[in-house]
């Protein structure tokens, strides 16, 4: 192995810092990164770079940010490189077969599960919506499928029963990092044993949208509840409230019975929340906003609403 790999990063937004971040802190040699161009943010919408762009340029590291890999140009620049090693994680580009196989021992993936479980964009959310106790990341070699390579390395990570798509998100970057750095003198030395995914166990983690934001009150309270989790910070689960979108930011499933009540009925109030009668169950939010207004607790809400009765999803 050489004594000094030759290492390119692709990776675009705050989940891949860590692992670059690493990398640098380890005294590898990360010869260029490559991240998506920069997207329209906040108020003004100008062009942003990426959270892994930033870190890039504070370490005066080469940055490319081409918009596919169809242009012989960017290829070409790629290969130019010489590297060893691509490490890829939330790049946002598929890569054809000539970029996975520039480096000399191929590109790796750090994946947010436990492959094969939760292939594709949203592994994280989806693990906590389907109601998983564990989730964790997966090391793998990259191949021309949707997360379909060989695996390398695996550690894994605990589902807690409050956890957001958020509270998640921030602790599996870290451990995408740590298996990065225990993984990487296995993978640049040839040492470490590739193994093969089960096709059998694969399960698909589709893209989050807003269309499926909404609340459908006629299921239970506890796959509500994780929809409420998994869709916390984006794109955030929300309901009709009278002529009014409301988001739901926080709120658990109870075991009390909702009675006669129907579906998205306000059964009760109360400085611990508002209790709404669902297909199974009822549930309590915690937390919700208006549109225009900040996020609020439920008591600040009834300081100036009244919903007791109300049906919500209307």
């Amino acid at each position: 192995m050489n004594s000094s790999p030759r290492i390119l990063f692709a990776g675009t937004p705050e989940f891949a810092t860590a692992p670059l971040r690493a990398l640098l802190d380890g005294g590898y040699s990360v010869t260029g990164v490559y991240t998506q161009p920069d997207r329209p943010a906040g108020r003004g919408r100008k062009p942003a770079p990426s959270p892994v762009k930033q870190l890039a340029e504070a370490h005066a590291i080469p940055v490319h940010q081409p918009l596919h890999f169809k242009e012989e140009a960017d290829l070409a620049a790629l290969e130019a490189h010489q590297a060893d090693l691509m490490v890829v994680v939330a790049y946002g580009l598929l890569l054809p077969r000539r970029v996975l196989e520039a480096p000399r021992l191929g590109c790796i993936n750090i994946h947010a599960s436990l492959l094969p479980r939760w292939r594709g964009a949203a592994p994280i959310q989806r693990a906590i919506e389907a109601g998983d106790e564990e989730t964790g990341i997966t090391i793998m070699r990259m191949d021309e499928g949707l997360d379909t390579g060989d695996m390398l390395y695996r550690l894994s990570c605990p589902i807690l029963p409050d956890d957001t798509g958020g509270s998640l998100h921030d602790r599996l970057a870290p451990l995408g990092a740590r298996a990065l750095i225990e993984s990487l003198p296995g993978i640049l030395s040839g040492e470490l044993e590739a193994r093969p995914q089960d096709d059998a166990g694969a399960v698909y983690a589709r893209k989050l949208s807003k269309a499926e934001s909404q609340i459908d009150w006629t299921r239970p309270a506890i796959e509500i509840e994780r929809k409420v989790r998994a869709f916390n910070p984006w794109p955030v689960a929300q309901t009709r409230w009278r002529d009014a979108n409301l988001r739901i930011w926080r709120a658990r499933a109870l075991s009390d019975s909702a009675g006669d009540a129907g579906p998205g009925r306000v059964v009760g109030s109360g400085r611990d929340g508002l209790r709404v009668a669902t297909g199974d169950g009822l549930l309590c939010i915690e937390e919700l906003q208006l549109p225009g207004k900040k996020a609020m607790r439920v008591a600040d809400f009834l300081n100036a609403h009244s919903p007791l009765g109300d049906v919500l999803g209307r």
